[in-house]
C-alpha cells in the first residue's frame, strides 16, 4: 500500500500527528505493534497541564541533591548504574537547568503549553470524548507552612503566563476538598489551578482520537516499527495486513524513538524517567479533583477505575526490572492525606517517559535523511502537548505556516 506518510507510534503524540497530517490533506498510515494509547499515554496522571509552564529541572542545590541521595522519597528515585551509564546526558540536563538555560526552556515550551487546551478541545468533541474530560482544574497541596508561604509569595512571578488560580488556606482547602486531611501531618494549604483539564481515562481518550482518525479515512495498522527501512526514496514497514510504503515516515515512538533513529545515523540523547501507578477503590473517600502533593511528588487522580496514584520520577533503564519501593513510599504518604482503599490491580503499572536533557521535545526533519521526521521526547507533557506538537509537525511536513517557531525543537540542536 502506498501512502503519503507513515506515522510510527500510536500514543497520544503519534495519533495526534496522524490526525493533523490527515487534516492537511495527507494520506496517512498509523502503525504500532500495540493498540492506541497502551504505553505512557495510558499511564499518566491524566492532567492536561496548561498551568505547568515551568519544565521539571534537574536539582541544582546541595540541599535538594541531598534530599534525593538516599532514594527514600516518592518524587525522585534512581538506579545508580543507570546514572553512571547516562552521565553525559545528566551533565547536560544539569547544565540546562541553570537559571538562564531554564528560562530558555520555559520560553521554548510556552507556545506548546499555551496551545494545549485549544488543540485538545478541537479533538474532544469530534472524537466523542466529552465524557472523559473535566474542566475543573487540579490542586497542588503543601504540608509545610513555610514552603507553602514561600510558594504563595512567589506567584506574582507567574503573572506573564496569564494563569487562573486560587490560593487556598487549610480551611478553604477543606471546603473545596473535604476528603483531604488538613492540619497535623496533612495539608496546610494548596493552589487550585483552574486552566488545566483532567482526563478520567487517558488511554481511552487516545483510543477515541484514533477512532476519529479511522473514521476520517486513516489507516490504523498493526506492525513493528523496528522493521522500518528506506529504499528508492520510499520508507517501507511491514504490518500484519500488508507492506506500507511512504515518501515520509514520522518516528513518534516515545522511549523507543532514539533507538530507531540511531539505526539511520541520528544520535539523540534521551533520559528515561520511569513512573508507576496503581488504582484504589475509594467508596465515598474519592477526592473531587486531581490532587498533587507538591512536597512528596505524587499525584492522586479520580479515574474511571478508581483513584490513580501516580509516582514521580525513577531514573532507570527502560527495560530494568520494576522496583516497587517508590510506589510504596507514595502509598504511605498518600495514606496520611486520605484513606486509600484496596488496590484494583495486583501488579502496579510501569511506564517510561523519554526526556531530552534540554527539556523540550524533538520535532522536525532528520537532517541529511530525506523523508524521515521526528516527534518524540515530550517528557512529562505528552498528554498535554501531544495535539500541539502533532499540529506543528504536520505543518512543517506539509509546508504550511507553523503556529509556533519550530527552531527550539529541531533535531539538529544536538
Amino acid at each position: 500500500m502506498r501512502v503519503d506518510v507513515t506515522v510510527l507510534g500510536a500514543g497520544i503524540v503519534g495519533v495526534c500527528t496522524a490526525l493533523h497530517l490527515q487534516e492537511r490533506g495527507a494520506d496517512v498510515a498509523l502503525v504500532d505493534r500495540a493498540a492506541p494509547g497502551e504505553g505512557a499515554s495510558f499511564g499518566n496522571a491524566g492532567l492536561i497541564e496548561r498551568s505547568s509552564v515551568i519544565p521539571a529541572a534537574f536539582p541544582r542545590t546541595a540541599a535538594m541533591l541531598a534530599r534525593y541521595a538516599f532514594n527514600r522519597v516518592p518524587s525522585v528515585r534512581f538506579d545508580p548504574l543507570y546514572l553512571l551509564k547516562s552521565t553525559p546526558a545528566l551533565v547536560s540536563y544539569w547544565h540546562n537547568s541553570s537559571r538562564l538555560k531554564l528560562k530558555s526552556a520555559i520560553d521554548a515550551m510556552l507556545p506548546l503549553i499555551e496551545a494545549s487546551i485549544d488543540e485538545h478541545d478541537a479533538l474532544i468533541g469530534p472524537a466523542g470524548a466529552e465524557d472523559l474530560v473535566r474542566a475543573d482544574g487540579w490542586i497542588g497541596i503543601w504540608r509545610t507552612a513555610a514552603k507553602f508561604a514561600a510558594v504563595s509569595g512567589n506567584l506574582q512571578g507567574l503573572k506573564r503566563f496569564n494563569l487562573s488560580y486560587t490560593v487556598l488556606d487549610a480551611d478553604e482547602l477543606a471546603r473545596v476538598e473535604p476528603k483531604i486531611h488538613t492540619g497535623q501531618e496533612g495539608a496546610v494549604g494548596g493552589i487550585h489551578w483552574h486552566d488545566a483539564k483532567t482526563v478520567t481515562d487517558p488511554g481511552e481518550l487516545v483510543k477515541r482520537y484514533a477512532e476519529l482518525f479511522v473514521r476520517r479515512g486513516g489507516r490504523l495498522l498493526v506492525g513493528d516499527a523496528a522493521g522500518l527501512c528506506a529504499s528508492a526514496g520510499l520508507w517501507t514497514v511491514k504490518t500484519e495486513e500488508l507492506e506500507v510504503q511512504a515518501r515520509n515516515a514520522v518516528i513518534a515512538l516515545g522511549p523507543q524513538s532514539a533507538g530507531l533513529a540511531r539505526r539511520f545515523g541520528h544520535s539523540l540523547p534521551l533520559l528515561m524517567k520511569r513512573g508507576y501507578h496503581r488504582h484504589y477503590r475509594m467508596d465515598d473517600a474519592m477526592p473531587f479533583h486531581a490532587v498533587a502533593d507538591q512536597e512528596r511528588g505524587f499525584v492522586m487522580s479520580p479515574m474511571t477505575r478508581g483513584l490513580r496514584l501516580t509516582t514521580g520520577v525513577e531514573f532507570a533503564g527502560a527495560d530494568a526490572p520494576p522496583n516497587p519501593r517508590q510506589l510504596k513510599y507514595a502509598e504511605a504518604a498518600a495514606a496520611r492525606l486520605l484513606p486509600l482503599g484496596e488496590p484494583v490491580e495486583e501488579t502496579p503499572w510501569i511506564g517510561v517517559r523519554p526526556c531530552p536533557p534540554d527539556m523540550r521535545p524533538i520535532i522536525g526533519p532528520a537532517s541529511g535523511t530525506k523523508g524521515l521526521w521526528f516527534n518524540f521526547g515530550h517528557a512529562h507533557h505528552g498528554l498535554t502537548i501531544g495535539p500541539a506538537t502533532g499540529r506543528l509537525l504536520a505543518e512543517m511536513l506539509t509546508g504550511k505556516p507553523t503556529f509556533a517557531d519550530p527552531t527550539p525543537y529541531r533535531p539538529e540542536r544536538f
